[in-house]
């Protein structure tokens, strides 16, 4: 790699966010669902219980995402960063309490409980998420946007393979309990570094209109430019549909018939596959003269490799088609984090990425609710076969419907094209 390919890695601030937010956070939280969704399907042997999980985290993070993206507009993003990970913090000693009294409670106790918890990480998130994105863009100047990209989801993909492990790993030396208290002990460290981050001292202007204009104008710039409304579309149906994260616990269990170890690997191969992937992409960048035709292609192969993991009884065919997944789902997260760097200005950042987040989090928490409820209606391979098919197709719908964006010219024609003052 060349010198330039760590250019965003030598911001002291931009680096302590990634590792604290993007690895360190990505970690515990996923570790926390793979034991928790593990232990929880053990007990009830239903798949709509892991759907259930995912679900109690969306909804309240849909409910005050814009309302937090609006917040990060008005200033002070760091604070909104440290509340919402303390928030985070205090969840995840809760589902660390509950879980080893779990032989106490009955089940319909034990899961109101998990799912009231883990609501609350959700509530956090929300606030989270659109605070230490906007945060992150303004930690590292226009000329690293595509680097600081590519280190970022590098960052957060290592978070998605090593969280699994983590949880597969120790599942069985140190139980569940053991597990839920290295969860507690990462997001405390990562509160540590948030806490050492040094916010710009160019904070943006304070945003005094009202809060419901303020998310208005969010969705405004987002709705009028349609390289970022077509990428961030596409990635809510190849995941919403298209993903099956949520259900390998069923597909550990009933198909493949491994136990939670290997489990860990499923979960992780797509991670594996996106770092591996990432670390190319910081050196060769896919955004260039034919990014939303790699977009396309991206997400074409996600769906395809999809399909045949739908079939597959084979553990290391199934491995391997998962870690198919995360490379190609890397390649369009790039893509969309450029854009999302790129294309809105400072002081409407912080509402468009809370857009984002309603998107990404519809494609994942409420993905994963419709994966375990399609699972349970369907059956589990006739469940993945439909929502891949369902990717594919918009794929092709969207390579018609917007054959014109495939130019070298596309994030230049969205800044000549929206206003950047809201109305």
């Amino acid at each position: 790699m060349s010198a330039n390919a760590f250019a965003a890695l030598k911001l002291r601030d931009f680096t302590l966010l990634i590792v604290a937010g993007a690895l360190l956070l990505t970690i515990a939280l996923l570790a926390q669902e793979v034991a928790l969704g593990y232990a929880l399907y053990q007990r009830t042997r239903d798949p709509l219980t892991l759907g259930l999980i995912g679900l109690s985290a969306a909804v309240p993070y849909l409910l005050v995402a814009l309302y937090g993206g609006a917040l990060a507009d008005r200033g002070r993003r760091k604070r909104i960063v440290v509340i919402s990970v303390s928030g985070m913090l205090l969840g995840a000693i809760v589902l660390d309490a509950l879980m080893r009294h779990a032989d106490q409670l009955s089940d319909f106790a034990l899961l109101t409980s998990v799912y009231l918890a883990v609501a609350g990480v959700g509530l956090a998130r929300g606030f989270y998420g659109p605070a230490a994105s906007a945060l992150r863009a303004s930690l590292i100047p226009p000329a690293v946007y595509a680097n600081a990209s590519a280190w970022s989801s590098s960052f957060w993909q290592l978070g998605a393979v090593l969280g699994p492990l983590v949880a597969g790993f120790l599942y069985a030396p140190i139980g569940l309990g053991g597990t839920l208290l290295v969860v507690v002990v990462l997001i405390a460290i990562a509160l540590l570094l948030l806490v050492l981050i040094r916010p710009p001292a160019n904070p943006p202007a304070l945003n005094r209109e009202p809060i419901l204009l303020a998310i208005r104008g969010g969705f405004r710039f987002v709705f009028q430019s349609r390289p970022l409304l077509y990428s961030i579309s596409l990635d809510l149906v190849a995941v919403l549909f298209g993903g099956v994260v949520a259900i390998l616990p069923a597909f550990a269990e009933d198909v493949l018939r491994v136990g939670p170890t290997w489990l860990g690997w499923l979960r992780a191969a797509p991670s594996i596959g996106a770092v591996l992937t990432l670390l190319l992409l910081a050196r060769f960048s896919p955004v260039g003269t034919h990014l939303w035709r790699n977009m396309l292609l991206a997400v074409a192969g996600f769906g395809l490799a999809t399909l045949v993991f739908a079939v597959s009884t084979n553990l290391w065919l199934s491995l391997a088609m998962l870690f198919l997944t995360g490379a190609f789902d890397s390649i369009s997260v790039v893509i969309r984090q450029y854009l999302l760097n790129a294309v809105p200005p400072d002081h409407l950042r912080g509402r468009v990425l809370a857009v984002n987040g309603l998107f990404v989090t519809a494609s994942n928490e409420i993905g994963a609710f419709e994966s375990g409820a399609a699972a349970r209606v369907l059956g589990l391979r006739s469940s993945v076969l439909a929502g891949a098919s369902v990717t594919l197709v918009v794929v092709v719908w969207l390579w018609w419907k917007a054959r014109d964006l495939i130019t070298p010219q596309m994030v230049a024609a969205a800044h000549a094209a929206i206003s950047t003052e809201p109305k």
